[in-house]
């Protein structure tokens, strides 16, 4: 009889569910970033017993479901770090993110509850070699991304980035432009992108592309990946990209690399922060490498919080979940891509 697999977002750009595959207990000094193998759910269930699944539905986990996922890092500052290389011989797995992303929390936020905890019963093989992320990251010609890029950063994870990229991409869909969005930073969730695809994104991309199940890893590896998505995204060939860069530039997931990398193309960008004080620190941290063209986010929540976004750094701050902000934003952005 076959087993049933809950195939993670991790795993979204492979063939497992169509292809058969074994599990072997693989050597832990032999173990990588970006391996696919399968846990068995243990412990004592709780909200974050969940799998995002490869469709980004996300399903119920309860004890002994098995679950295919990737090894991978994490470093989020409101609610864990971990690291599959803490994973001792013969111990258990925890599940950093719902979206597969498995490794040993180090450092998990007081306000959380235990992270979902898997048994390690092995690699993901074929043919007596272990497969993972990268082996169905397909190589692509190389093309030069050479549209006008709309960039979202944030001063923290929740800082809002995702719902502020929604209203943009909707307006400019509602312009007649052919958006194209990417998350190209972070750590690896489904449903970032597929709200930028359902607001109106002809073509939506992340790192999984790239074979990479977050972008805490060393910059050479990150440029590498950054370089194949890019050169797909310029195959689209559409009028803009929008990019959200996740988490913090200032935090260990390349973000920095990411900006300077999309520096001559970006034509405007867009500072999601979690407080106006936020807004301050991140002008304080890089000066002028980081102009930002609008702050938005809890920042901008109320007329309080706007006014003292201006006072602290100068910047114009607007809350984009207001209607009556919009015609503004369009202006904007109509002015940042000369746009007639």
């Amino acid at each position: 009889m076959r087993s049933h697999y809950f195939f993670s977002t991790v795993t979204r750009t492979s063939d497992l569910w169509t292809v058969p595959f074994k599990t072997l207990k693989w050597d832990r000094s032999d173990w990588a970033t970006g391996d696919f193998v399968v846990g068995r759910v243990t412990g004592k269930r709780n909200r974050l017993y969940r799998c995002e699944t490869k469709t980004g539905r996300i399903a119920e986990m309860v004890r002994g479901d098995l679950m295919v996922g990737a090894l991978g890092q994490r470093a989020a500052t409101l609610e864990g770090v971990g690291d599959w290389r803490a994973v001792a011989e013969g111990s258990e797995l925890d599940a950093l993110t719902p979206a597969g992303l498995l490794g040993k929390a180090t450092s998990i936020s007081p306000f959380l509850p235990d992270l979902m905890r898997l048994e390690y019963l092995g690699h993901v093989t074929r043919a007596g070699n272990k497969l993972g992320m990268e082996d169905f990251a397909l190589p692509v010609p190389h093309k030069e991304l050479d549209i006008p890029v709309i960039l979202l950063i944030g001063t923290s994870m929740s800082a809002g980035k995702t719902s502020s990229g929604q209203v943009i991409i909707r307006a400019l869909s509602y312009l007649g432009l052919d958006v194209v969005a990417a998350k190209l930073t972070g750590a690896a969730r489904y449903r970032d992108i597929l709200k930028f695809r359902d607001a109106g994104a002809s073509a939506v991309f992340d790192f999984v592309d790239a074979g990479l199940p977050s972008t805490v890893c060393p910059e050479s590896r990150f440029r590498q990946a950054l370089d194949l998505l890019l050169s797909r995204i310029a195959a689209c060939e559409a009028d803009v990209l929008v990019v959200e860069a996740g988490a913090s530039p200032l935090e260990p997931y390349n973000g920095a690399a990411l900006v300077n990398r999309l520096g001559k193309l970006t034509r405007f960008t867009l500072l999601c922060a979690s407080d106006p004080y936020a807004v301050l620190g991140v002008q304080t941290a890089y000066g002028e490498h980081m102009k930002a063209d609008l702050v938005a986010g809890p920042a901008a929540n109320t007329t309080a919080a706007t006014r003292l976004v201006r006072e602290l750094s100068g910047h114009q701050a607007m809350n984009l979940l207001d209607r009556n902000t919009y015609p503004e934003l369009v202006g904007l952005l109509k002015s940042a891509l000369q746009l007639d």
